[in-house]
């Protein structure tokens, strides 16, 4: 793994965990084939990437490229899916990262 792909899966666990748990307490939490299914049929949004979070959580990111919006879960061991952020003008993003990738 590179060290680019590593700081932004931190950087996508951090953000995702501390929101985990003022999310659940709002009720955006469902059973994870319901959370796919809707953000493929509300918003056109599929899995763009997915990582590994603390206490085996899994972190993965929805995004509709055609649209831009994007959505986050994270599912923890035998718990639901949760929804803990979402925006628009979603960018797939290749370029090397200063100091990271690209040699410096």
């Amino acid at each position: 793994m590179t060290r680019r792909m590593m700081l932004c899966a931190m950087a996508l666990t951090g953000a995702a965990l501390a929101a985990q748990k003022a999310q659940a307490q709002t009720g955006t939490c469902a059973p994870h084939e319901v959370i796919v299914d809707w953000l493929a049929s509300e918003w056109g949004e599929s899995r763009q990437s997915i990582a590994l979070g603390a206490g085996n959580s899994l972190v993965e990111v929805f995004a509709a490229p055609e649209t831009g919006t994007w959505t986050i879960t994270v599912t923890r061991p035998d718990e639901p899916t949760c929804l803990v952020a979402s925006g628009e003008a979603y960018q797939p993003v290749t370029d090397a990262l200063p100091g990271t990738d690209d040699g410096a």
